[in-house]
């Protein structure tokens, strides 16, 4: 089935104040705290979202540019990872309203992009 808006999972890293714009704006918004996955390991964030459909959102490039990675070495399949630079909340508003606004939820799958 063809997915046309980006779910968005949030890591514990990203401002709550930042979901919570993104979701005034008609986007679907799940955070660790809402799912009770504060303080679980990266790998199992991102398996978390990827069995859900949702493209993950975090400050923390290294440890998920490295999963990215061992995800396509093992022919396995996620909703995409999108790493923010941190900025206020203001300016990474903007920079994710660029990418939800532009790419679809078929196109996110097994991408990385930076904001």
């Amino acid at each position: 089935m063809s997915e046309l808006f980006i779910r968005l999972y949030l890591d514990e890293d990203v401002s709550l104040v930042l979901g919570a714009v993104i979701r005034a704006r008609g986007y679907e918004v799940l955070t660790t705290r809402d799912a009770g996955r504060r303080s679980t390991d990266d790998a199992d964030q991102l398996a978390f979202a990827a069995e859900r459909g949702m493209t993950i959102l975090t400050h923390n490039r290294p440890d998920y540019d490295a999963l990215a990675t061992d995800y396509v070495d093992r022919g396995l399949r996620h909703a995409g990872i999108i790493a923010a630079v941190r900025h206020p909340v203001p300016e990474l508003t903007k920079r994710l309203l660029y990418i939800l606004d532009n790419v679809t939820a078929d196109e996110m799958v097994n991408q990385v992009r930076y904001i």
